[in-house]
């Protein structure tokens, strides 16, 4: 598979605009082809979303083919959408969140609303959502993982996905270090939005296709030890140094032609995503010292 650029975003659930000088909760873009690596920085999701859509645009009208890898769940356990919206599709929801969410531009959102709304969906018990701001109540979004039981609810804590990469986070968790739940719901607003390019492919929920921009859920932290050499030796934010990476290590492995067996997938991703490069972080690695 050609891909001469790739673009790697680590994503963020701020609900005010992210401090001007502490760039360690900003927004990150990454950009590597072949002539290098850039970096921005925004600290709201509507900022970066629209050089996110600018940078598609340029690639597309100069020929390029991009990868855009953004770092949070694009799908839930099995069995999930089907039960919030009636179709078993991945989509379904990214369309059911693109009506529920508000998502300000200055960063505030109801994510904790929607998710309790989404819990009122199950009522075998409390969950799948949790995990909120200590002191701040949420009828329907338990604080703590205690007493959510998933078999109960018929959906797995964690997809695939998280069982191949251990240290993934489950999707359900909206709240406190590592969680991911928090920015799913806020991203997936913003794939929907995507998918509707025609010149756009999401992978892996989309059929195979040449299409020019192929978007797919990346997690940096698969490069964690590189991470931390680059971010200590340069004073670095992790976020910075992670997108830089990883959008580096993706280009060489596409420009030496070992990028497909990154996009091998069990069955259940078809419903639930895949994280890129899952089971692969050796070659991610080996990846940045390729010229």
């Amino acid at each position: 598979m050609r891909i001469d650029r790739v673009i790697v975003v680590d994503w963020s659930a701020a609900n005010l605009p992210t401090s001007p000088t502490r760039l360690s909760n900003s927004i990150w873009i990454g950009c590597h082809d072949a002539e290098g690596g850039v970096e921005w920085h925004h600290r709201t999701r509507a900022a970066a979303e629209a050089q996110l859509v600018t940078l598609m645009d340029t690639a597309c009208a100069d020929g390029l083919r991009l990868l855009v890898g953004l770092d949070f769940a694009m799908g839930y356990p099995s069995g999930f959408a089907q039960r919030l919206t009636g179709s078993p599709l991945a989509s379904a929801v990214w369309h059911w969140l693109a009506h529920e969410v508000i998502d300000a531009p200055d960063n505030r959102n109801n994510r904790f609303a929607v998710a309790a709304r989404i819990n009122a969906v199950f009522p075998e018990g409390p969950g799948p959502f949790w995990s909120h701001p200590t002191g701040q109540i949420w009828p329907g979004l338990p604080f703590r993982r205690v007493g959510i039981d998933y078999d109960l609810l018929g959906l797995a804590e964690r997809r695939a996905a998280e069982r191949a990469v251990p240290s993934a986070k489950s999707p359900w968790m909206l709240f406190n270090p590592g969680s991911v739940g928090s920015q799913s719901l806020l991203g997936l607003p913003m794939i929907h939005r995507l998918a509707q390019r025609a010149d756009l492919t999401v992978w892996p929920f989309d059929p195979p296709s040449d299409a020019p921009i192929l978007v797919a859920e990346v997690y940096p932290s698969l490069l964690a030890g590189p991470v931390a050499i680059l971010a200590n030796a340069n004073g670095l934010p992790a976020d910075q140094a992670q997108v830089r990476l990883l959008s580096k290590a993706l280009f060489n492995l596409s420009r030496h032609g070992h990028l497909e067996p990154l996009l091998q997938t069990p069955p259940d991703a078809a419903e639930e995503g895949w994280i890129l490069g899952a089971g692969h972080a050796p070659l991610l690695a080996e990846a940045l010292q390729w010229a």
